[in-house]
């Protein structure tokens, strides 16, 4: 069988952004015999994520995470369907999803690494299980009830930052759903600010390109700030957490302004804003989800009542070019909906490492997709 992949071409430079060059897109040939327990998939869609900037890099800083090598097959989260199978826990038609699914066209994978998903827990809109009702969903809704302790009844004020990207735009709304009465967006245009505040229901939205972060963090926050989501770190975190309350939380989800940096993970800390931390009794733990999956079931099932009950709707809002890519923005709403989704998809696996470094320089709206295959 013919099909197509995307390998790791080169490295990017100490302490540099990467770029699509960095990517690069073959054509190879894939046996069509199955050994016992392996089944053929088909990929539908693949995932970018923030993350990935630190497995391009020979050495990850994190131990839960390998490095991508030269000239090999890249991999991430993706859904896909089974085509042919010799694995007995998978019949061909079923949909599957996997963390470390291959950047190819089709696939020939280890039933073992697969997980078998019910398309009606996210009304068919598979790419959902690589955001809102997958990994994305987890670390947001884990995040936010393991590290952010969040009070119904306490008046509690949430700020997030990368607030318009996958994790953020559903951590905030976890926050208000679980009592906040204040959530405090962050991010890099005046569009993701409209699109927290008009579509998402956050309270307000800073675009810290454009205004004055601390005065802005003053006025939207004016009782202080009790639950930071930490999604980039950097001089915006500092600035949160200058603002933030005695015995206030930070979650530390992760540091995208860092990841282009030759830094350990977590990156230290100014030694203003350490003393600030033990000054005001602040705590500020790494979250990685992946310690947390004990709890995934349930979580996950909680997320997809959304999608079961219909409170959740999708429309085609917006289409525009980003990158020279067309992007289509779906925003999933509902005037009673508990969690609403913002979803950018690019169409093709040769898209792969300009959709990758697009989302790395806030290209997308939410959730980063590809759509390989119908």
């Amino acid at each position: 069988m013919q099909v197509q992949r995307v390998v790791l071409n080169s490295r990017p430079g100490n302490n540099g952004a990467p770029v699509p060059e960095n990517f690069r897109l073959e054509d190879t040939t894939l046996a069509a015999d199955l050994s016992d327990g392996e089944v053929l998939v088909r990929t539908l869609y693949l995932s970018v994520d923030p993350y990935m900037r630190c497995r391009m890099n020979e050495d990850t800083g994190a131990d839960y995470l390998t490095p991508w090598q030269l000239s090999k097959c890249l991999d991430g989260g993706g859904v896909g369907v089974v085509e042919s199978s010799h694995c007995s826990s998978y019949a061909v038609g079923d949909v599957v999803t996997s963390f470390n699914w291959p950047w190819q066209t089709h696939a020939v994978m280890k039933g073992s690494v697969l997980q078998k998903v019910n398309p009606q827990l996210v009304d068919g809109h598979l790419s959902y299980f690589l955001g809102a009702v997958g990994m994305t969903g987890l670390t947001a809704l884990l995040g936010v009830r393991e590290r952010g302790h969040v009070t119904k009844g306490a008046n509690h004020t949430m700020v997030v930052s990368g607030a318009a990207g996958a994790c953020g735009s559903i951590a905030g709304q976890i926050g208000k759903m679980d009592g906040c009465v204040r959530v405090v967006g962050i991010c890099g245009s005046d569009e993701k600010c409209r699109a927290l505040v008009e579509d998402l229901d956050f309270s307000a939205a800073i675009n810290y390109r454009q205004e004055d972060v601390p005065a802005r963090l003053k006025e939207c926050c004016p009782d202080g700030v009790d639950v930071y989501f930490d999604n980039v770190g950097g001089v915006t975190s500092d600035t949160v957490i200058s603002q933030m309350n005695s015995g206030s939380h930070v979650i530390l989800c992760g540091q995208i302004s860092q990841y282009n940096k030759d830094v350990p993970y977590p990156p230290p800390l100014t030694v203003e804003t350490q003393e600030v931390l033990q000054r005001k009794n602040i705590t500020r733990e790494r979250f990685v989800v992946l310690n947390h999956m004990s709890k995934a079931d349930a979580a996950l099932c909680e997320l997809s009542q959304c999608v079961k009950s219909g409170q959740i709707k999708v429309r085609n809002l917006l289409g525009y070019q980003i990158a020279l890519l067309f992007h289509a923005i779906l925003f999933l709403f509902s005037s009673s909906s508990i969690l609403q989704v913002l979803e950018t998809v690019v169409n093709g696996i040769g898209n792969m490492g300009e959709a990758f470094c697009s989302m790395m320089k806030g290209g997308n709206i939410g959730k980063q997709v590809i759509k390989i295959s119908e």
